[in-house]
Parts: C-alpha cells; structure tokens; sequence
C-alpha cells in the first residue's frame, strides 16, 4: 500500500463511497465496553506500526474536521479549539523559560 491508496480492507461494492474518517479493518470491541481484566489482551490486538498510528491520527482530524469545520452552518467552535491548542503547545514548549518566573514568598 501506497500513500494515496485505499486502505487494503476497502471494497467499494460493500462499503459504498470512501470515506477518510471510518476505519474499515476488522471491528473490534470499543475502548469504552473493555473490562479492565481484558485491557492488557486488547491492547495486544492493536496494530502498532507507524503507519497504523497515522492512519488513527488522520481518522481523528477528519472525524474533527467532519463535525466542526465542514458543517454547511460552522460556529467558532473550531477557531477556539485551534487558538486553546496553540496556546497548550506553546506552552509547553516554552515551560523551561517560564518556570524562572514564579513569584515566590520569601519567609
């Protein structure tokens, strides 16, 4: 598989038009319905090449893109989600810089 194609477990005639947000490999059990005995056998069963990482990574920003972006009517929703995340980022990326300048009681 190429970057580009389809993913290897698409069949158009049973799964209609492509869609980027859907995972189309085996289903398994969701995260939500797991009993914490069968956490450990459930993460086993999940793929962990890069390539599966990035398929997740691209699942998430389409489903996110399909609910706050792409509406015929969007709200500022998405702006703000954006500008929160950038503030988080930068941040922590600055965090050693602003630890120097906590304001402490001298006692």
């Amino acid at each position: 598989m190429a970057i580009g194609d389809y993913p290897a477990e698409y069949n158009p005639k049973v799964h209609g038009p492509y869609d980027p947000a859907r995972f189309y490999g085996k289903p398994d059990t969701p995260f939500g319905q797991v009993k914490i005995i069968e956490l450990g056998s459930w993460f086993g069963r999940r793929d962990k090449n890069p390539r599966a990482v990035a398929g997740v990574f691209s699942r998430a920003f389409w489903r996110w893109q399909h609910k706050y972006v792409q509406p015929k009517r969007t709200g500022i929703a998405p702006f703000f989600q954006v500008i929160v995340g950038g503030m988080v980022f930068f941040y922590t990326i600055n965090y050693g810089k602003l630890k120097h300048h906590r304001n402490y009681k001298y006692h």
